[in-house]
Parts: structure tokens; sequence; C-alpha cells
């Protein structure tokens, strides 16, 4: 503490420096404290699904349900066309809904969008695959199982991949417990069914290739096959999967799903109207 001489002035006690007006109106928009909204009013959250439409699936013609169901997405708004979100779209659906057969329930269709019109989404198949229910129950002991694979070309130009399988069984009278293939064995049946498959899809499009999955012709045909080289069960085209499709084609498409894409002609029905004479005598 500093004492002042006689004869000398006390100084006055310094006064803090006021802020500016401008400062303290800035200070004031900076309390987050004011700004900060009531506890417990929450914002109302729009439901997104009034900002979608639905369309119609349409399955190809290879198919007996061609409602194969519906799909939605966002309306057309600003520069985001719907048509352009629906096209190149998957969808999985089982073969029993699309023959009405629950015994192909083990099936899943692939289904790809390709066109829109209107609310009609029009399909085309692009692939095929098993349930994995379906091939745990076929997979079991004391059996070789057999797999193959190989890409076969339609004539429409598609070019697929095959997954097949195989499972060996008992012979006629046989006592052995197991039925285990050789190596030897399992090539020569392997060989079988690359001839078979490769015989029985050279000379199919894609309709005609898909409709050989359902009642498992190529099945057939490599379990008759391989009789005399080791007898086989279960024999299926478990997965075919589209590696590369020819360059889109309108006109195909609509030919799949039985319509016709050409600009149809009016014809004439009615002959030149005619002013009906009037009567002499009522």
């Amino acid at each position: 503490m500093s004492l002042a001489r006689p004869g000398q002035d006390t100084p006055e006690p310094s006064q803090p420096s006021q802020p500016p007006f401008d400062s303290l109106i800035m200070a004031v928009g900076k309390n987050k404290r004011l700004s900060k909204g009531k506890k417990g009013i929450k914002k109302r959250v729009a439901d997104p699904f009034t900002r979608k439409d639905w369309y119609d699936v349409k399955a190809p013609s290879m198919f007996e349900n061609r409602n194969a169901g519906k799909t939605f997405t966002n309306r057309s708004a600003g520069m985001k066309n719907a048509n352009d979100s629906l096209k190149g779209r998957i969808i999985e659906l089982s073969l029993a809904d699309l023959n009405k057969d629950e015994e192909q329930a083990f099936r899943k269709i692939k289904l790809r969008v390709d066109e829109v019109q209107g609310k009609n989404c029009l399909t085309n198949f692009h692939g095929m695959d098993f349930t994995s229910d379906k091939l745990r129950s076929l997979v079991r002991k004391w059996q070789t199982l057999i797999e193959a694979h190989i890409d076969i070309r339609t004539t429409d130009g598609y070019l697929l991949r095959l997954f097949t399988i195989a499972f060996t069984k008992r012979r006629p009278n046989q006592i052995k417990k197991t039925t285990y293939a050789k190596s030897s064995q399992i090539r020569e049946i392997r060989q079988k069914m690359f001839e078979i498959i490769n015989r029985e899809t050279s000379t199919c499009d894609l309709k005609e290739l898909v409709s050989k999955f359902v009642p498992e012709v190529i099945g057939r045909e490599i379990e008759k096959a391989c009789q005399g080289i080791y007898p086989l069960q279960n024999v299926y085209v478990r997965k075919a999967k589209i590696l590369k499709s020819p360059k889109y084609d309108q006109n195909k498409l609509f030919e799949l799903h039985g319509e016709s894409a050409g600009d149809e002609a009016g014809k004439k029905v009615v002959g030149e109207f005619k002013e009906p004479t009037p009567l002499a005598s009522v």
C-alpha cells in the first residue's frame, strides 16, 4: 500500500474501462443460453413415405405370375428423375411366387428393372440361386460332393456362369456304408457335366435356358450320363450368374413381356361420313 507524502494530492482510484455499445450487442448474440430452446419440444418429423411412389414389378413371360410385386422410390423432383433410380434395380423373388408352385420355394430368382412404363417396371432375368437351407439339407455324411462351374454364351449374346452340384449314392444291393468316389471318377463326372451343359445351352437363348432350370432338364441328363461312372443323386444347376449382357434392346424386352414396341399406325374402321337424305313424307 503506497502512502502519499504531505502536501501531495491523493490520486483518484482508476475506473474500469467500459466496453463499447456494439460489443455489448455482440455479446448478447453469442450467448448460447439465450438462443437455446425450451426442453421437451421435439421437431416434427415428416413421414418419408409421403414423398414416395409405388410401382408394379412385371416379371417376364417365362414365368406364370406376371405381377411379381411392388417397389417404391422417391418422386421426381428437380433434376432427379424417379425412372433413373428404378432402372437397374435388382429384385429377388422366390420361384414359388413366380410360378405358383410351393415345391420350387428353394429357388431364388433375381430380376433386373430395364424399363419403366408409367407405373410398371419391366424386368429381365438377372440370376438364380438356391436358398441356404436347401443347400445344407443336401449335404450328408458318407457321400461325395461334386461341384463344377462353366461359362456359357446364349444365342442372344448373354454370358452366364452356371454352377452345378451332385452327390454320390449307393449302388443297388450295396452292403458298404460309404459311397465315396475316387478322384479319377470325380474328374470324369465333372467332364461329363461340362459336355452336357455345353450341349444343352449352345442352341438356347436366355428365355429357353431359364425354362430348363425349373424342370431340371440339365440335372437329369447329367445323372443319366454318369450312371456308368458312379450313381448320382440330387443333381442340380444350383446357381446361374450373368457375367455380361448384350446392348440394351427395347424391342426384345417388349417381346419378352409380350408387348409391341413399334408405333402402331391407326387403321380406317368406319367409312366416310355421309349426310342422310331428308324424308319426303312423315
